[in-house]
């Protein structure tokens, strides 16, 4: 008799569920509250881990294992980890790119020079949009503001 395998899912796990269309848009909680989630549930998932190898190690100890109680504490971590990978994504999303300099170091908000290499952070703009008067990165073939071509040099 083949005995099943401890973390293959069942095919109603699987499958996600479908997604609700006909509901209203949900409005993404705060940040500070996501990261507050985001603590519970990595202190929940320690503590469900360490129960399930204390659980298993028992069992082993006693000879005596009984799949299902394992397979019920397996799957309840896989929902914790299910719901830290939903806040996350929901985290990276809120986050704006970091702004890098030509070198690479990351320039913190408000910064006018690089920390690492001392360029400055922001090109001054050498050129100006005939149309809307918007200031251009030198490099620009385009106004970013109207669409317009840029002047020739």
């Amino acid at each position: 008799m083949a005995r099943p395998s401890l973390f293959r899912r069942s095919r109603d796990d699987a499958a996600p569920a479908p997604a609700s269309t006909a509901g209203p848009r949900r409005i993404a909680p705060p940040a500070a509250e996501l990261r507050r989630e985001r603590r519970v549930l990595l202190k929940l998932r320690e503590d469900r881990l360490r129960d399930v190898g204390g659980l298993a190690m028992e069992m082993f100890r006693r000879d005596s294992f009984r799949e299902h109680v394992l397979h019920e504490q397996c799957a309840e971590v896989a929902a914790v980890e299910d719901r830290l990978i939903e806040v996350e994504t929901l985290l990276s999303v809120r986050r704006p790119p970091a702004a890098r300099c030509e070198c690479g170091a990351p320039l913190f908000r408000g910064a006018r020079f690089c920390g690492s290499c001392g360029r400055p952070a922001v090109e001054p703009a050498s050129q100006a949009c005939g149309v809307c008067g918007h200031a251009l990165a030198a490099d620009a073939r385009y106004c970013p503001s109207c669409g317009a071509a840029a002047p020739t040099a």
